[in-house]
Protein backbone atom coordinates (compact mmCIF):
# COMPACT_ATOMS: atom_id res chain seq x y z
CA UNK A 1 0.00 0.00 0.00
CA UNK A 2 2.62 2.42 0.94
CA UNK A 3 4.13 1.73 -2.42
CA UNK A 4 1.29 2.55 -4.04
CA UNK A 5 0.81 5.54 -2.08
CA UNK A 6 4.53 6.59 -3.34
CA UNK A 7 3.70 5.66 -7.16
CA UNK A 8 1.07 7.66 -7.03
CA UNK A 9 2.62 11.14 -5.70
CA UNK A 10 5.38 10.14 -8.23
CA UNK A 11 2.70 10.55 -11.25
CA UNK A 12 1.04 13.44 -9.90
CA UNK A 13 3.90 15.64 -9.62
CA UNK A 14 4.99 14.38 -13.28
CA UNK A 15 1.47 15.33 -14.51
CA UNK A 16 1.28 18.41 -12.17
CA UNK A 17 4.82 19.63 -14.02
CA UNK A 18 3.61 18.56 -17.42
CA UNK A 19 6.19 15.70 -17.63
CA UNK A 20 9.30 17.81 -18.23
CA UNK A 21 12.02 15.03 -18.59
CA UNK A 22 10.44 14.47 -22.24
CA UNK A 23 12.24 18.20 -22.66
CA UNK A 24 15.47 17.44 -21.23
CA UNK A 25 18.32 14.99 -21.67
CA UNK A 26 17.93 13.29 -18.75
CA UNK A 27 21.40 11.52 -16.96
CA UNK A 28 20.64 8.90 -13.84
CA UNK A 29 24.18 7.95 -11.99
CA UNK A 30 23.64 4.93 -9.38
CA UNK A 31 25.90 2.53 -7.02
CA UNK A 32 27.17 2.70 -3.64
CA UNK A 33 30.10 5.31 -3.97
CA UNK A 34 30.92 8.05 -6.67
CA UNK A 35 27.70 9.34 -7.05
CA UNK A 36 28.16 12.92 -6.65
CA UNK A 37 31.41 13.20 -7.83
CA UNK A 38 31.11 11.74 -11.12
CA UNK A 39 27.73 13.64 -11.24
CA UNK A 40 30.30 16.39 -10.59
CA UNK A 41 32.79 15.63 -13.53
CA UNK A 42 29.97 14.70 -16.05
CA UNK A 43 28.52 18.16 -15.45
CA UNK A 44 32.60 19.96 -15.89
CA UNK A 45 32.75 18.19 -18.87
CA UNK A 46 29.43 19.07 -20.40
CA UNK A 47 30.29 22.81 -19.33
CA UNK A 48 33.40 22.74 -21.24
CA UNK A 49 31.75 21.62 -24.41
CA UNK A 50 29.21 24.70 -23.91
CA UNK A 51 26.29 22.93 -22.72
CA UNK A 52 23.80 24.49 -20.51
CA UNK A 53 23.36 21.92 -17.19
CA UNK A 54 20.95 20.98 -14.14
CA UNK A 55 22.23 18.56 -11.36
CA UNK A 56 20.99 17.24 -8.02
CA UNK A 57 23.03 15.44 -5.85
CA UNK A 58 23.75 14.84 -2.34
CA UNK A 59 26.39 18.15 -2.15
CA UNK A 60 24.04 20.58 -3.84
CA UNK A 61 21.44 21.47 -6.93
CA UNK A 62 22.16 23.50 -9.74
CA UNK A 63 20.14 25.03 -12.92
CA UNK A 64 21.94 26.70 -15.26
CA UNK A 65 24.23 29.02 -13.50
CA UNK A 66 22.61 29.36 -10.28
CA UNK A 67 23.36 26.44 -7.15
CA UNK A 68 22.37 25.81 -4.27
CA UNK A 69 23.54 23.76 -1.09
CA UNK A 70 20.93 20.69 -0.70
CA UNK A 71 19.92 21.13 2.57
CA UNK A 72 17.09 18.50 2.65
CA UNK A 73 19.23 15.48 3.89
CA UNK A 74 18.21 13.49 0.77
CA UNK A 75 20.46 12.90 -2.09
CA UNK A 76 16.90 12.08 -4.05
CA UNK A 77 14.64 14.30 -2.46
CA UNK A 78 10.86 13.27 -2.93
CA UNK A 79 7.36 15.03 -2.87
CA UNK A 80 6.89 16.59 -6.48
CA UNK A 81 10.70 18.05 -5.71
CA UNK A 82 12.52 16.21 -8.80
CA UNK A 83 10.01 16.78 -11.18
CA UNK A 84 9.33 20.62 -10.26
CA UNK A 85 13.18 20.70 -10.79
CA UNK A 86 12.84 19.25 -14.45
CA UNK A 87 10.71 21.42 -15.18
CA UNK A 88 12.26 24.45 -13.88
CA UNK A 89 15.55 23.08 -15.53
CA UNK A 90 13.73 22.87 -19.24
CA UNK A 91 12.12 26.56 -18.20
CA UNK A 92 15.86 27.52 -17.66
CA UNK A 93 17.00 27.06 -21.22
CA UNK A 94 19.26 23.82 -19.67
CA UNK A 95 19.38 20.56 -21.90
CA UNK A 96 20.86 18.02 -19.74
CA UNK A 97 20.02 16.97 -16.72
CA UNK A 98 21.94 14.75 -13.82
CA UNK A 99 20.10 13.16 -11.05
CA UNK A 100 21.87 11.13 -7.96
CA UNK A 101 19.64 8.03 -7.84
CA UNK A 102 19.41 6.55 -4.68
CA UNK A 103 18.28 2.96 -2.97
CA UNK A 104 16.25 4.73 -1.08
CA UNK A 105 14.47 6.97 -3.63
CA UNK A 106 14.32 4.11 -5.59
CA UNK A 107 12.12 2.05 -3.24
CA UNK A 108 9.98 5.04 -2.89
CA UNK A 109 9.44 5.27 -6.85
CA UNK A 110 11.00 8.83 -6.98
CA UNK A 111 12.59 7.89 -10.42
CA UNK A 112 9.17 6.62 -11.99
CA UNK A 113 7.70 8.95 -14.65
CA UNK A 114 10.73 10.61 -15.71
CA UNK A 115 12.21 9.67 -19.08
CA UNK A 116 16.20 9.10 -18.54
CA UNK A 117 18.26 9.04 -21.66
CA UNK A 118 21.18 7.74 -19.85
CA UNK A 119 22.12 5.39 -16.49
CA UNK A 120 25.30 4.95 -14.97
CA UNK A 121 25.82 2.34 -12.37
CA UNK A 122 29.42 3.02 -10.47
CA UNK A 123 29.79 -0.04 -8.50
CA UNK A 124 27.82 -1.99 -5.53
CA UNK A 125 29.28 -2.63 -2.06
CA UNK A 126 27.15 -3.76 1.79
CA UNK A 127 25.04 -0.67 2.04
CA UNK A 128 21.27 -0.01 3.74
CA UNK A 129 21.40 -3.51 4.74
CA UNK A 130 18.74 -3.48 7.61
CA UNK A 131 17.10 -1.10 5.59
CA UNK A 132 16.32 -3.02 2.27
CA UNK A 133 16.58 -6.55 4.59
CA UNK A 134 20.06 -8.19 2.63
CA UNK A 135 22.87 -7.41 0.11
CA UNK A 136 20.38 -9.25 -2.68
CA UNK A 137 17.20 -7.14 -2.35
CA UNK A 138 19.68 -3.58 -2.57
CA UNK A 139 21.18 -4.90 -5.19
CA UNK A 140 17.80 -5.78 -6.47
CA UNK A 141 16.84 -2.05 -5.60
CA UNK A 142 19.38 -0.85 -7.75
CA UNK A 143 19.26 -3.12 -10.54
CA UNK A 144 15.59 -2.28 -11.33
CA UNK A 145 16.96 0.96 -11.96
CA UNK A 146 18.39 -0.32 -14.92
CA UNK A 147 15.13 -2.46 -15.70
CA UNK A 148 13.20 0.87 -15.78
CA UNK A 149 15.34 2.85 -18.12
CA UNK A 150 15.45 -0.21 -20.48
CA UNK A 151 11.90 -0.80 -20.19
CA UNK A 152 9.64 2.21 -19.48
CA UNK A 153 11.84 5.59 -20.32
CA UNK A 154 10.65 7.20 -23.40
CA UNK A 155 12.98 7.97 -25.32
CA UNK A 156 14.21 6.62 -28.46
CA UNK A 157 17.70 6.42 -27.89
CA UNK A 158 19.48 4.77 -24.36
CA UNK A 159 22.51 4.50 -23.05
CA UNK A 160 23.71 2.25 -20.06
CA UNK A 161 26.69 2.26 -18.15
CA UNK A 162 28.42 -0.60 -16.62
CA UNK A 163 30.97 -1.14 -14.26
CA UNK A 164 33.54 -3.54 -15.91
CA UNK A 165 35.31 -4.72 -12.49
CA UNK A 166 32.18 -5.00 -10.34
CA UNK A 167 31.19 -8.58 -9.41
CA UNK A 168 27.92 -7.42 -9.58
CA UNK A 169 27.92 -6.42 -13.34
CA UNK A 170 25.73 -9.18 -15.20
CA UNK A 171 22.93 -8.28 -13.41
CA UNK A 172 22.75 -5.21 -14.26
CA UNK A 173 23.18 -6.07 -17.80
CA UNK A 174 20.74 -8.72 -18.01
CA UNK A 175 18.68 -6.07 -16.68
CA UNK A 176 19.35 -4.10 -19.94
CA UNK A 177 19.00 -6.76 -22.27
CA UNK A 178 15.98 -8.34 -20.64
CA UNK A 179 14.67 -11.82 -22.39
CA UNK A 180 16.54 -11.47 -25.69
CA UNK A 181 19.55 -12.61 -26.82
CA UNK A 182 21.13 -8.98 -27.38
CA UNK A 183 20.42 -5.84 -27.29
CA UNK A 184 17.16 -4.60 -28.61
CA UNK A 185 17.86 -1.38 -30.55
CA UNK A 186 18.08 1.85 -29.27
CA UNK A 187 20.36 0.97 -26.58
CA UNK A 188 23.55 0.92 -26.08
CA UNK A 189 25.71 -0.63 -22.94
CA UNK A 190 29.21 0.40 -21.83
CA UNK A 191 31.47 -1.51 -19.87
CA UNK A 192 33.15 1.36 -17.98
CA UNK A 193 37.01 0.51 -17.08
CA UNK A 194 39.13 1.95 -14.79
CA UNK A 195 42.17 0.40 -15.81
CA UNK A 196 41.80 0.85 -19.75
CA UNK A 197 40.93 4.83 -18.75
CA UNK A 198 44.42 4.91 -17.16
CA UNK A 199 46.11 2.96 -20.13
CA UNK A 200 44.30 4.93 -22.83
CA UNK A 201 42.86 8.37 -21.93
CA UNK A 202 45.76 8.94 -19.96
CA UNK A 203 48.47 7.42 -21.28
CA UNK A 204 49.70 5.15 -18.34
CA UNK A 205 49.92 8.51 -15.98
CA UNK A 206 47.54 10.83 -13.50
CA UNK A 207 49.47 14.07 -14.40
CA UNK A 208 46.89 15.44 -17.08
CA UNK A 209 43.84 15.47 -14.91
CA UNK A 210 45.19 17.39 -11.69
CA UNK A 211 46.01 15.79 -7.97
CA UNK A 212 42.52 15.64 -6.73
CA UNK A 213 41.13 13.58 -9.46
CA UNK A 214 44.56 11.36 -9.17
CA UNK A 215 43.80 9.89 -5.88
CA UNK A 216 42.78 6.18 -6.63
CA UNK A 217 39.04 6.24 -5.40
CA UNK A 218 38.52 8.99 -8.00
CA UNK A 219 40.08 7.73 -11.03
CA UNK A 220 36.76 5.45 -11.38
CA UNK A 221 34.27 8.28 -11.15
CA UNK A 222 36.78 10.08 -13.89
CA UNK A 223 36.54 6.78 -16.33
CA UNK A 224 32.55 6.84 -16.02
CA UNK A 225 32.03 10.44 -16.50
CA UNK A 226 34.76 10.68 -19.71
CA UNK A 227 32.33 7.61 -21.11
CA UNK A 228 29.45 9.42 -20.61
CA UNK A 229 31.29 12.36 -22.46
CA UNK A 230 32.77 10.56 -25.53
CA UNK A 231 28.87 9.00 -25.78
CA UNK A 232 27.52 12.68 -26.20
CA UNK A 233 30.20 13.30 -28.90
CA UNK A 234 32.72 15.28 -26.76
CA UNK A 235 35.78 15.18 -27.65
CA UNK A 236 39.38 14.05 -25.66
CA UNK A 237 40.78 17.48 -25.74
CA UNK A 238 37.98 19.20 -24.00
CA UNK A 239 37.18 16.33 -21.12
CA UNK A 240 41.06 16.45 -20.24
CA UNK A 241 40.43 20.33 -20.07
CA UNK A 242 37.38 19.84 -17.94
CA UNK A 243 38.78 16.90 -15.48
CA UNK A 244 42.22 19.24 -15.35
CA UNK A 245 40.43 22.23 -14.21
CA UNK A 246 38.42 19.89 -12.02
CA UNK A 247 39.51 20.70 -7.95
CA UNK A 248 36.82 18.42 -5.96
CA UNK A 249 33.90 19.17 -4.56
CA UNK A 250 32.48 19.94 -0.68
CA UNK A 251 33.32 16.99 1.60
CA UNK A 252 34.95 14.69 -0.73
CA UNK A 253 38.46 14.79 -0.54
CA UNK A 254 38.30 18.47 0.82
CA UNK A 255 41.57 20.12 2.36
CA UNK A 256 41.31 22.51 5.22
CA UNK A 257 44.56 23.43 5.36
CA UNK A 258 47.64 21.11 4.82
CA UNK A 259 50.45 22.89 7.17
CA UNK A 260 52.04 22.49 9.67
CA UNK A 261 49.29 19.84 10.04
CA UNK A 262 46.22 19.27 7.70
CA UNK A 263 42.82 18.32 8.14
CA UNK A 264 40.94 16.77 5.81
CA UNK A 265 37.21 16.10 5.37
CA UNK A 266 35.91 13.47 3.35
CA UNK A 267 31.88 11.51 3.36
CA UNK A 268 33.45 8.22 3.84
CA UNK A 269 30.89 6.08 5.19
CA UNK A 270 31.13 2.40 4.16
CA UNK A 271 34.23 0.11 4.36
CA UNK A 272 35.19 0.49 1.13
CA UNK A 273 35.61 4.21 0.91
CA UNK A 274 36.73 4.68 4.10
CA UNK A 275 40.13 2.45 3.49
CA UNK A 276 40.18 4.20 0.19
CA UNK A 277 40.33 7.43 1.77
CA UNK A 278 42.96 6.84 3.90
CA UNK A 279 45.31 5.19 1.37
CA UNK A 280 44.57 8.23 0.01
CA UNK A 281 45.53 10.08 3.22
CA UNK A 282 49.05 8.15 3.36
CA UNK A 283 50.04 8.53 -0.22
CA UNK A 284 49.37 12.57 0.00
CA UNK A 285 51.32 12.52 3.33
CA UNK A 286 54.19 10.87 1.38
CA UNK A 287 54.25 13.23 -1.63
CA UNK A 288 54.26 15.97 1.13
CA UNK A 289 57.33 15.34 2.74
CA UNK A 290 55.10 14.52 6.14
CA UNK A 291 55.62 10.59 5.53
CA UNK A 292 56.46 9.80 9.23
CA UNK A 293 53.61 12.19 10.60
CA UNK A 294 50.38 10.46 11.94
CA UNK A 295 46.52 9.95 10.85
CA UNK A 296 44.30 11.37 13.36
CA UNK A 297 40.93 9.88 12.88
CA UNK A 298 37.94 11.47 13.91
CA UNK A 299 35.21 8.80 13.44
CA UNK A 300 31.35 7.96 13.84
CA UNK A 301 28.58 5.70 12.27
CA UNK A 302 25.09 6.21 11.51
CA UNK A 303 22.71 5.12 13.62
CA UNK A 304 18.90 5.08 13.29
CA UNK A 305 19.17 1.20 12.58
CA UNK A 306 21.27 1.61 9.54
CA UNK A 307 24.10 -1.15 8.52
CA UNK A 308 25.18 -1.85 12.55
CA UNK A 309 27.32 -4.59 10.90
CA UNK A 310 30.03 -2.20 9.62
CA UNK A 311 30.49 -0.32 12.72
CA UNK A 312 33.07 -2.61 14.43
CA UNK A 313 34.62 -3.50 10.45
CA UNK A 314 34.88 0.92 10.11
CA UNK A 315 36.74 0.77 13.71
CA UNK A 316 39.24 -1.79 12.60
CA UNK A 317 39.92 0.16 9.15
CA UNK A 318 40.86 2.92 11.37
CA UNK A 319 42.95 1.59 13.73
CA UNK A 320 45.54 -0.01 10.68
CA UNK A 321 45.87 3.30 8.99
CA UNK A 322 45.60 6.02 12.37
CA UNK A 323 48.08 6.91 15.54
CA UNK A 324 45.03 8.44 17.17
CA UNK A 325 41.52 7.77 16.34
CA UNK A 326 38.53 9.95 18.22
CA UNK A 327 35.37 8.39 18.35
CA UNK A 328 32.15 10.24 17.70
CA UNK A 329 28.68 10.86 17.08
CA UNK A 330 27.34 11.02 13.14
CA UNK A 331 24.03 11.24 12.52
CA UNK A 332 23.05 8.62 15.64
CA UNK A 333 18.98 9.35 15.21
CA UNK A 334 17.21 7.21 18.23
CA UNK A 335 20.23 4.90 18.32
CA UNK A 336 22.27 5.23 21.36
CA UNK A 337 25.59 7.20 20.58
CA UNK A 338 27.46 5.37 23.34
CA UNK A 339 26.86 1.89 21.84
CA UNK A 340 27.57 2.65 18.56
CA UNK A 341 30.94 4.36 20.08
CA UNK A 342 31.49 0.98 21.67
CA UNK A 343 30.88 -1.02 18.42
CA UNK A 344 33.46 0.91 16.48
CA UNK A 345 36.10 0.45 19.46
CA UNK A 346 36.00 -3.03 18.95
CA UNK A 347 36.97 -2.92 15.90
CA UNK A 348 39.52 -0.14 16.63
CA UNK A 349 40.80 -1.79 19.85
CA UNK A 350 41.25 -5.10 17.71
CA UNK A 351 43.61 -3.55 15.10
CA UNK A 352 45.21 -1.45 17.55
CA UNK A 353 46.25 -5.21 18.98
CA UNK A 354 47.57 -6.21 15.75
CA UNK A 355 49.58 -3.01 14.60
CA UNK A 356 51.28 -3.11 18.73
CA UNK A 357 49.53 -0.14 19.33
CA UNK A 358 47.21 3.22 18.54
CA UNK A 359 45.43 5.71 20.79
CA UNK A 360 41.89 5.80 20.63
CA UNK A 361 39.25 7.88 22.77
CA UNK A 362 35.14 8.81 22.59
CA UNK A 363 34.18 12.23 22.58
CA UNK A 364 30.82 12.28 21.74
CA UNK A 365 30.42 15.59 20.85
CA UNK A 366 31.09 15.79 17.51
CA UNK A 367 32.25 19.53 17.24
CA UNK A 368 34.40 18.77 20.83
CA UNK A 369 35.99 16.02 19.27
CA UNK A 370 36.95 18.11 16.18
CA UNK A 371 38.40 20.42 18.50
CA UNK A 372 40.59 18.15 20.70
CA UNK A 373 42.14 16.33 17.18
CA UNK A 374 43.19 19.79 16.37
CA UNK A 375 44.93 20.72 19.65
CA UNK A 376 46.09 17.20 19.77
CA UNK A 377 48.00 17.53 16.09
CA UNK A 378 51.80 18.02 15.33
CA UNK A 379 54.01 19.28 12.31
CA UNK A 380 53.19 16.87 9.54
CA UNK A 381 50.01 14.96 11.17
CA UNK A 382 46.64 14.90 9.03
CA UNK A 383 43.33 15.42 10.50
CA UNK A 384 40.95 12.86 8.81
CA UNK A 385 37.28 13.62 9.53
CA UNK A 386 35.19 11.31 7.96
CA UNK A 387 31.33 10.51 7.56
CA UNK A 388 29.33 14.08 7.37
CA UNK A 389 30.88 15.42 4.57
CA UNK A 390 29.33 18.50 3.01
CA UNK A 391 25.74 17.36 5.25
CA UNK A 392 23.89 20.48 6.76
CA UNK A 393 22.64 19.53 9.44
CA UNK A 394 23.84 16.50 12.52
CA UNK A 395 20.39 14.43 12.95
CA UNK A 396 20.05 12.93 16.47
CA UNK A 397 17.85 11.54 18.87
CA UNK A 398 13.58 12.42 18.51
CA UNK A 399 13.58 13.89 15.12
CA UNK A 400 16.01 16.93 16.21
CA UNK A 401 18.31 18.39 13.58
CA UNK A 402 21.35 20.98 14.60
CA UNK A 403 22.92 23.04 11.78
CA UNK A 404 26.17 21.99 10.71
CA UNK A 405 29.49 22.35 8.63
CA UNK A 406 31.98 20.23 9.37
CA UNK A 407 34.77 22.86 7.17
CA UNK A 408 33.95 25.76 9.61
CA UNK A 409 34.05 24.09 12.30
CA UNK A 410 37.76 22.82 11.66
CA UNK A 411 38.77 26.63 10.65
CA UNK A 412 37.17 27.50 14.07
CA UNK A 413 39.16 24.62 15.65
CA UNK A 414 42.18 26.28 13.84
CA UNK A 415 41.85 29.44 14.81
CA UNK A 416 41.77 28.93 18.41
CA UNK A 417 44.65 27.24 18.33
CA UNK A 418 46.85 29.85 16.39
CA UNK A 419 44.63 32.52 18.85
CA UNK A 420 46.16 30.09 22.12
CA UNK A 421 49.36 30.28 20.15
CA UNK A 422 49.62 26.91 19.13
CA UNK A 423 51.14 25.41 16.18
CA UNK A 424 49.90 28.04 13.42
CA UNK A 425 49.51 27.36 10.11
Amino acid sequence: MRSFYHLFLAWLGAVRYSFPSRKLFVIGVTGTKGKSTTIELINAILEAAGKKTALVSTVRYKIAGESHRNTTGMSMPGRFFLQKFLRQAAHAGSKYAILEVTSQGLAQNRHRFIDFDTAVWTNLHPEHIESHGSFAAYRAIKVNFFRYVAEHSRKKNKTFFINEHDLSKRHFFDAVIGRRAGLPAGKQTYFVSREEFIRKELNGGKESIGDWLAADFNLENAAFATMVGYSLGISWPIIQKALAAFTGIPGRMEYVCRTPYAVVVDYAHTPESLEGFYKAIRTDMGAHGNARGKIIAVLGSAGGGRDKWKRPVLGKIAGRYAGAVILTSEDPYDDDPVKIAAEIEDGVKEACRENKGCAVMTILDRRKAIFTAVKMASAGDTIALTGMGSEATLSLAHGKKIPWDERKIAEEAIRMRLQTKGLGR
